[in-house]
């Protein structure tokens, strides 16, 4: 991914953070964004909902999950950002990603400002890898 691009995510992904309190102090959104490039073209965004009983999601959940309302799986480039820079996608985000497309291995995620690696170097032997087994 060039540069501009990857600033173009983390600016959008960055303009999402407004972290708001839901029912409880213990409860609250928008503390993530994400943004996310499509093989379509498009970019998804979405941000993240922390909830007590372990109902809430990632902020790339929610931008996948915007992204297939378009008929699209297959994810170009990917960032999260929150109020202290660039996150690396959790276990639940890197597998939900792989598992949605599994052409999204070669997916580039930011993993801060200068910094991408794929998914595939984020899930070595991934188990889905292993089709014969």
């Amino acid at each position: 991914m060039d540069r501009t691009t990857s600033q173009m995510l983390i600016e959008r992904a960055s303009s999402l953070v407004n972290p708001i309190t839901l029912s409880r102090e213990d409860m609250d959104a928008a503390t993530v964004g994400c943004a996310l490039l499509a093989a379509n073209g498009n970019l998804y965004e979405g941000v993240c909902i922390h909830l007590s009983c372990g109902l809430g999601f990632c902020a790339e959940a929610a931008a996948i999950a915007n992204m297939i309302k378009d008929g699209e799986t297959r994810i170009l480039g990917i960032v999260a950002v929150s109020g202290s820079g660039v996150l690396s996608p959790c276990g639940r985000c890197r597998e939900m990603m792989v598992q949605v497309d599994e052409r999204n291995m070669d997916t580039e995620i930011l993993l801060d400002e200068t910094r991408t690696a794929t998914l595939r170097e984020l899930l070595p032997e991934h188990w889905l890898s292993r089709k014969g087994d």
